[in-house]
Order: structure tokens, then C-alpha cells, then sequence
């Protein structure tokens, strides 16, 4: 569908990452830690918490007590933060020929995709690191 959403491997690692840190009751984790957790490439998560570090989402110290962790309140962290970090920005062109301008006045989809491209952007734009850690059962033990 076109540029609706485009989800690649790192930007995955960095929303699940950034919401394991909101999650931890510590608030700084390893690299290490978290890679283990998702069954990912260590060095892989390593460059994407390069880039969440350089664009100021994150915090990273070197050393035995070191680690990363959230550089603001996961309430002042949205998804959109995240992915505009990892992918560029969101666009929502709803064309599946990727044209700002359809040819035609009655494309095949109808209003499908300009109404789900905008709900994604929404929800997106919306949803912070702390309502996911509060919706999510991460860090939590169950009796």
C-alpha cells in the first residue's frame, strides 16, 4: 500500500526498545539486555541506539555501570519521534503509484487509503512511550 507505513527491521527494534526503557524500573538498561530480550543482533540495536542518542531521544554512558535510557519523560516521547528518527519523515500519500496528484478523479481504492494513511499518522502522532508502558505487561509480574 504503497507509503501508508513503512516499518524496517530497525525502526521496529528502536519503538520496541524505546518502550522496554519506559518500562524498566531502573529507567537504563544495556544494549546488550535489550537485544537478548528481542532476540535481535547486538550491534544491530547498537546503531539504532546510535541514532536515537544522536537525535537526543536517548541517553547512552560507557562503562561498566553504563547503559542507555530515555533522555525525556516517555509522556513527552511519541511514536512518530521515533520513526521520523529511524525512517524520515511520515508522508501520507495515500497514491499507490506514489503520485501527489492522481491522473484519474475516482482512484480504485476510493477514500480507503487517504482515510488509513491519516489514521496511521494520527495514531502515530498521538501515542506516547508512557501509554504504551502503562498498556503494555512488559516488566511486570504476574501472581
Amino acid at each position: 500500500m504503497a507509503d501508508i507505513i513503512k516499518i524496517s527491521d530497525a525502526t521496529a527494534l528502536a519503538l520496541h526498545s524505546m518502550v522496554q526503557l519506559a518500562t524498566d524500573p531502573q529507567g537504563q538498561s544495556t544494549t546488550a539486555e535489550i537485544a537478548e530480550l528481542f532476540d535481535a543482533s547486538r550491534h544491530h540495536l547498537a546503531k539504532v541506539h546510535q541514532r536515537l542518542t544522536k537525535a537526543g531521544l536517548i541517553h547512552s554512558q560507557r562503562g561498566p555501570s553504563g547503559g542507555v535510557g530515555l533522555a525525556k519523560a516517555p509522556g513527552k516521547i511519541t511514536l512518530l519521534e521515533i520513526y521520523e528518527v529511524m525512517e524520515g519523515s511520515m508522508l501520507c500519500n495515500p497514491c499507490l503509484f506514489g503520485k501527489d496528484v492522481c491522473p484519474r478523479t475516482d482512484c480504485v481504492l476510493g477514500a480507503l487509503l487517504p482515510g488509513l494513511a491519516r489514521q496511521v499518522r494520527d495514531y502515530f502522532e498521538q501515542t506516547t512511550l508512557a501509554q504504551l508502558a502503562n498498556e503494555s505487561n512488559w516488566g511486570k509480574t504476574t501472581k
